[in-house]
């Protein structure tokens, strides 16, 4: 799911978002290759305050200061993972069962690449996520899935 690029400074930030009691949802790399964003989107079982999103920044940044990810200059961004919420690892898939999700495939499964349904987990041995769509379960393999996503919905009549 992620790039090579995404990995590593993921794998970077780990280790002190621990320590900070922040999860790092995903990280993207986006934009030009001349001036890339990078996107570092965060999460704390209390919710994502202005506070907790100020703190972030300035260690994040600390971080990808030393680890200089990109020759010349770059933007970061960090953020809330919002009603769109990135989904990564088996155990997001797993926090999130029954609400809707988005999920794309590298290689098509079924002829499609494009999956909307009701997540239902991952398999026993984690190697699938289970998607009820329309009615019948579907089972994604992680290591082709190249983006998923809740399908984050709003209710004006509340």
């Amino acid at each position: 799911m992620l790039s090579a690029k995404e990995q590593s400074l993921l794998d970077a930030l780990i280790p002190r978002a621990t320590t900070e009691g922040v999860e790092i949802v995903t990280v993207e790399v986006v934009g030009s290759k001349k001036s890339p964003t990078i996107r570092v989107y965060i999460d704390t079982e209390s919710g994502v305050s202005f506070d907790a999103l100020s703190s972030a920044q300035a260690w994040i940044n600390e971080i990808m200061d030393a680890l200089d990810p990109f020759p010349g200059a770059y933007m970061l961004e960090v953020s809330s993972p919002g009603i769109d919420r990135p989904l990564r690892t088996p155990e997001h898939f797993e926090r999130f069962k029954g609400e809707e999700a988005v999920v794309k495939t590298s290689q098509p499964v079924d002829g499609r690449k494009a999956w909307t349904g009701v997540l239902q987990g991952v398999s026993e041995d984690a190697t699938a996520v289970v998607l009820e769509v329309e009615g019948e379960q579907v089972s994604l393999p992680l290591d082709n899935i190249k983006r998923a996503h809740l399908k984050g919905t709003i209710n004006f009549n509340s």
